[in-house]
């Protein structure tokens, strides 16, 4: 399905009054048409998952006139395709997957903003033979779902550090049952801190995380940019220590052709509002409340650093407003 823009079209006017009505308590708003549109997220266990549900409530019950609603996928190289593809209008996507070979956006997109950073996760049961990396060979491994951020950055960690692993493509949720059951022996998860999925495995079950400070290193080397050296701290998850592990932001993108009104009142909802974000947590495809930590991260300050991604010029003017 190709979705159709016509509709999208809103007076930036109207969308500014109408929003300072709900702002001010107005009990009169202004007519705006409604438009639709999709998120696309991620799948079931993530935290693409949880805070693109989030999203979508939150801009719903904010934006005046518009509705959103979301739309799993495999992840971020998933909601790139989508989203090139003109099946959905916004997608979550780690900064990694988005840049390409020369260091730029691919062609029809642009960031809405940064949103918080996943950390690379390699999850063992307590008693596994795997202490380090390079004990991945040959061993069976889950590199996330098909399409996902895990999927493309475990698969890079694998190439830079030579090792051959036997590579299982399945979500977070299916990684974390797999591993529990022993039909693998180790998991990849590039995800927000906590994650779901692994939150569940490790209150039910002792588990550890592989240190990956080498491969932290190799991965800046070879891509500078997206990477940044990081720690998966010990109160993240039940009785796992403090770990090393490498870092990589996740961005809020949009089609280039959404109205730059629209993307504009989006930009500004994201922001004056972000605390309502980490108590909300609707997914249409999973339709459960929950908190959502890593919402504590979107700030102005770091939600304007892209890198090399352009932001859509609708949210680039309200950035430039709010300096106003």
């Amino acid at each position: 399905m190709v979705l159709n823009l016509e509709g999208l079209r809103l007076s930036r006017r109207a969308v500014l009054l109408a929003a300072g009505g709900v702002l001010a308590g107005c009990s009169r708003q202004p007519e705006v048409d409604r438009v639709h549109l999709r998120l696309a997220t991620g799948p079931a266990g993530a935290v693409y998952r949880r805070i693109g549900g989030s999203l979508a409530e939150h801009i719903s019950e904010r934006v005046p006139g518009v509705t959103v609603s979301t739309v799993p996928s495999g992840a971020s190289t998933d909601n790139i395709r989508m989203l090139r593809a003109g099946e959905v209008h916004l997608g979550l996507t780690s900064l990694d997957a988005l840049i390409t070979a020369d260091g730029s956006a691919p062609g029809g997109l642009s960031a809405i903003c940064r949103l918080y950073d996943s950390h690379l996760h390699l999850v063992v049961m307590a008693g596994s033979v795997i202490d380090e990396f390079r004990d991945l060979e040959g061993r069976r491994v889950s590199l996330g779902a098909r399409g996902s951020g895990t999927e493309f950055t475990s698969l890079r960690v694998l190439e830079l550090g030579r090792v051959n692993a036997d590579g299982r493509y399945l979500s977070q949720a299916e990684s974390a049952a797999a591993l529990r059951e022993g039909g693998i022996d180790a998991m990849f998860s590039l995800t927000g801190v906590p994650t779901p999925a692994i939150t569940e495995l490790a209150q039910r079950h002792a588990i550890r995380l592989v240190p990956l400070e080498a491969q932290a290193d190799a991965l800046f080397a070879a891509f500078p940019g997206p990477y940044a050296p990081a720690v998966i701290h010990a109160t993240a998850y039940a009785g796992v220590p403090a770990t090393r592990t490498v870092a990589v932001p996740n961005m809020l993108l949009a089609r280039d052709d959404l109205p730059d009104d629209l993307v504009h009142a989006i930009t500004g909802t994201i922001f004056t509002h972000t605390g309502s974000i980490t108590s909300a947590g609707r997914d249409d495809a999973d339709p459960v409340p929950e908190a959502v930590p890593e919402a504590w991260q979107i700030n102005v300050r770091t939600g304007i650093s892209t890198a090399s991604i352009p932001l859509h010029p609708g949210a680039a003017a309200w950035f430039r407003d709010r300096k106003r």
